[in-house]
């Protein structure tokens, strides 16, 4: 077992406990989990990108606030995973070797183009 699979145990031990279970379907969980990550867009919103790296580590308030919100989405994430019957790591390990395909380190290094616009990729011009 992950130290991943023991914290998801430990988050549905603590929502069975407070009986959450009710609330726990897909649709209302991933409501929730877009409303964090609003939360988290919120916090960065007016910052520049220097400002966005450099808070975290300058200043202790705004880095656990930031903390908290990547909490948050964890752990609305992992509800979710576990609603739908999910293993979010193979999940994430097929997807990584997904696009291990779709973006060659030679084609993808140094710039942010979808897979399907890369040069030489299948069916662009």
């Amino acid at each position: 077992m992950t130290d991943l699979d023991q914290y998801a145990d430990d988050l549905h031990a603590f929502v069975a406990a407070r009986g959450w279970d009710a609330f726990r379907n897909p649709k209302n969980l991933a409501m929730a989990l877009g409303s964090e990550a609003g939360e988290l867009l919120a916090l960065l919103q007016w910052l520049t990108p220097e400002e966005a790296a450099a808070r975290p580590t300058e200043n202790p308030a705004f880095r656990r606030e930031l903390a908290f919100e990547l909490a948050d989405i964890l752990n609305y994430l992992l509800r979710l995973a576990r609603s739908a019957d999910i293993d979010l790591l193979a999940a994430a390990r097929e997807k990584l070797a997904v696009n291990e395909q779709r973006y060659p380190v030679e084609l993808a290094r140094g710039n942010t183009l979808k897979y399907d616009r890369l040069a030489g990729a299948e069916g662009t011009a």
